[in-house]
């Protein structure tokens, strides 16, 4: 069965407005420092402004440290924090662009920054940064990263951090049922299926089937099958309907209550974490994220994370994983004092302090150099693995407005009912595929 859904950025927002409530008095900068449209204004470099945070509750306590230091080095200037789920902010962002009430500086990830720039919320920051004290030093190929996300000549991000995909294994399980390393596909699916005892509920991986699941399921997907490239020769059909991504997905969800535990059918990456972390389950992707959380639940001792498994040909093929960023909304009333915040959470310190906290990778070049990346395996071996020549990165097409929507809201739903065996993974495929294709020709469309 074949599904045609045809999203426009009108539609998407239309969807967003009708599934969030209202923002809170706080969030919507009532105080006259965010507002809901227009061009805002410079303001006095003093006063309050207003920052979300687009991983509230994951990453709350350093980024209230770095606000803490910024007020002590500006105390003219007051930072109101407002932690927002990741899994709501696109609709929190959309809702305000549409109702009124943005910040005036957000986080916005690439895999988000198209849709929102669309929609002419983001004020352009190549000119400010050209001016700054980051200007050269900001990792070349994380700015580059944000310029092709945002889909257009400008600037709309301020590069913070890289997450690379990694995957975690305890090395405990593994010696004792006698398993080498998954650093191959094959070696992965071995252990998946040695490692699990599920009357001891005991599981060798844990799959993502909630929020964020398509980003983890087409890295598996591409890592299998090799296809090194989003798009075919024309740039105008997807390949991940292809054959050869078609078998890997149906091998890669077939995983689901054969290994892993009956509740990953709705686990997000908050639980998928905690669960790995508090259970004897022996695999897990995620990111360089979560490997703070795994220290504390194990010990350094207990796990290693390493880069996605190569193929057969022993070649290894990863999405890429969306930079983090900081945005400036053109709404605000006080750019300015913005900006300077932005500038001193992207500085060396901050940054260094912000990405070692989160296991990341720095986008300031001087932070990329200090001690804890070496100290970080999975992030040193992340960093060396994208470098080395070892892997090929297929771009995701985070320039697409509807990028995000189709990623997540349409197509979320459907590889849940693949997990369940209500769905096929061609047809699921197909879905992604047409509706991919459509954005693809709007954009180029748009684009002349």
């Amino acid at each position: 069965m074949k599904i045609s859904i045809r999203r426009s950025r009108r539609a998407a927002t239309a969807v967003a407005l009708g599934s969030v409530l209202a923002l809170t008095a706080t969030a919507c900068g009532d105080d006259g420092s965010g507002g809901g449209g227009g061009n805002g204004a410079e303001g006095s470099g003093t006063g309050k402004i207003v920052f979300w945070d687009n991983n509230g509750g994951v990453r709350t306590d350093i980024w209230k440290e770095i606000i803490a230091d910024f007020e002590k080095a500006n105390p003219d200037i007051e930072v109101d924090y407002v932690g927002i789920p990741s899994t709501e902010v696109q609709s929190k962002y959309d809702t305000a662009i549409q109702g009124g009430g943005l910040p005036d500086v957000g986080g916005v990830g690439a895999a988000m920054l198209a849709g929102i720039a669309a929609q002419d919320a983001l004020e352009p920051v190549e000119e400010r940064l050209a001016g700054s004290s980051l200007d050269g030093k900001l990792n070349e190929d994380m700015v580059e990263s944000v310029k092709v996300a945002g889909g257009s000549d400008h600037m709309y991000s301020i590069p913070t951090s890289a997450n690379n995909g990694v995957l975690y294994y305890r090395t405990d399980l593994f010696d004792k049922a006698g398993l080498e390393e998954p650093s191959t596909w094959e070696a992965f699916y071995q252990a998946a299926e040695k490692l699990t005892d599920a009357k001891k509920n005991e599981f060798g991986y844990t799959i993502r089937g909630g929020a964020g699941s398509i980003a983890q399921a087409l890295d598996a997907m591409y890592g299998q099958s090799g296809i090194t490239s989003f798009w075919d020769a024309s740039g105008e059909k997807t390949t991940v309907n292809d054959p050869k991504n078609v078998e890997a997905l149906e091998k890669y969800a077939a995983l689901y209550k054969k290994v892993t535990p009956a509740a990953d059918l709705n686990n997000d990456f908050t639980k998928m974490v905690a669960q790995w972390d508090s259970g004897t389950i022996g695999m897990l992707n995620h990111n360089l994220g979560s490997y703070q959380d795994h220290v504390k639940a194990f010990g350094a001792e207990k796990f290693r994370g390493i880069p996605q498994p190569v193929g057969p040909g022993g070649k290894r093929v990863q999405v890429s994983n969306p930079v983090d960023g900081l945005g400036l909304f053109k709404s605000s009333k006080n750019k300015e004092a913005a900006w300077k915040f932005i500038e001193f959470a992207a500085s060396h310190e901050s940054n260094s302090k912000w990405n070692e906290s989160a296991g990341a990778i720095p986008s300031h070049t001087e932070a990329a150099k200090d001690a804890w990346i070496g100290e970080a395996e999975p992030t040193k071996l992340a960093a060396a693995a994208l470098n080395d020549g070892s892997t090929t990165v297929v771009q995701l097409p985070y320039y697409l407005p509807d990028w995000n929507t189709i990623s997540k809201a349409d197509n979320e739903p459907n590889f849940q009912k693949v997990l369940l065996g209500k769905m096929s993974a061609k047809d699921f495929l197909d879905t992604l595929a047409e509706q991919l294709n459509e954005a693809q020709a709007e954009w180029n469309e748009q684009k002349g």
